[in-house]
């Protein structure tokens, strides 16, 4: 008989891609198989509660799971037990829940960017997905940019901009202008999703789309837009990699936006990619160049564009991408082969190896 892993997934959390964390920990709940794990819930509300849930996925997908009292928790920071306390409703006294590896299935601020990653590394647990630190600077689009074009890994050109009293916006349009031209892409620098994403045409709609990115974010991404179109590539690994089929992004819209992403009314996602087969092998080698030159491990969706000139240029990394069973991220993996259940299973042994 297998001894079970005990497995945490947390999901929800403070972030405006909270539901986007409940969809995918609903379908990765569903698939965990529970004869390899002994899992235990923890759900983090939008205000920051986390809180022991012993409900069914159900409630999760549709944001009922917190209207019942649960009881809170913390994770424990010293080294008397890896786990969690489970805090008793009176708090004058707690219950300790063993954890041996924490699945955050969190996307976007304070779950992607190296928040959560960095207390799973003080609590001395393992947990699936990029340390702290390459989650703080994948999640980071303007250190991203730096990294990777030190590594000789083409992105398209950009500047940033900080949010402060003395920001004169006009002169930042004329410096954007006078290096990306139009039209240009205004990002929030740490978001996800493609929110407070602009495509800009004048300066009107750069003075509004700047005030849109800083709604998300103190710091801002200007880029040139890039002719072409999106594709993506899944990597699974540590040391060793695994590397999903190219996908491709076709879209009538500016972009592949929030709505898009999540509807595709006017997108559809192609996999493989409709590019040759040289480019295909291509695409994944940059993707590997990426992960390795931003210290990757477990997992990461490496977001690139195809241009007209049949160039491959970066254009940012997921390192908690959609983990729905049809999101972008299983489908390239699950055309090599690697079914849905398997990936949860391979996701949770890489945090075990990595310790």
């Amino acid at each position: 008989m297998i001894k079970k892993i005990k497995l945490a997934v947390l999901f929800g959390g403070k972030s405006n891609e909270y539901i986007i964390s409940l969809h995918s920990a609903a379908a990765i709940i569903n698939n965990i198989p529970k004869e390899r794990y002994d899992v235990t819930l923890i759900g983090i509300t939008e205000k920051g509660k986390w809180l022991l849930y012993d409900g069914d996925a159900d409630s999760i997908y549709d944001d009922t799971w917190h209207k019942r009292n649960l009881s809170p928790v913390v994770l424990n920071m010293d080294n008397s037990f890896k786990g969690f306390l489970k805090l008793n409703e009176e708090k004058s006294s707690y219950e300790k829940i063993e954890i041996e590896c924490i699945f955050p299935v969190l996307h976007g601020r304070n779950g992607e960017d190296g928040t959560v990653q960095g207390l799973c590394q003080m609590a001395g647990i393992p947990f699936v997905g990029c340390s702290m630190a390459s989650s703080a600077v994948c999640m980071d689009k303007e250190f991203t940019h730096i990294i990777c074009e030190a590594a000789g890994i083409k992105t398209a050109p950009f500047i940033s901009a900080v949010n402060s009293s003395s920001l004169n916006i006009k002169a930042l349009y004329e410096e954007a202008f006078k290096k990306l031209s139009l039209p240009m892409f205004i990002k929030p620098a740490n978001n996800g999703s493609s929110l407070g994403i602009s495509k800009i045409r004048s300066y009107d709609e750069f003075e509004k789309g700047i005030m849109e990115a800083f709604e998300h974010d103190k710091k801002v991404v200007l880029e040139a837009m890039v002719e072409g179109f999106e594709i993506g590539c899944a990597v699974v690994g540590n040391d060793k990699l695994t590397i999903g089929e190219v996908d491709e992004i076709e879209t009538k819209n500016d972009f592949f936006d929030y709505v898009e992403k999540y509807t595709q009314h006017n997108s559809k996602i192609h996999c493989p990619a409709r590019i040759d087969v040289e480019m295909q092998k291509r695409a994944k080698e940059i993707a590997i160049r990426v992960y390795k030159a931003l210290n990757c491990s477990g997992l990461a969706r490496i977001d690139m564009f195809f241009t007209t000139n049949n160039e491959i240029i970066l254009n940012e990394v997921n390192t908690i991408p959609g983990l729905t069973d049809v999101s972008r991220y299983p489908s390239m993996l699950k055309k090599i082969g690697i079914e849905y259940t398997d990936l949860i299973v391979k996701l949770v042994d890489l945090a075990m190896e990595q310790g």
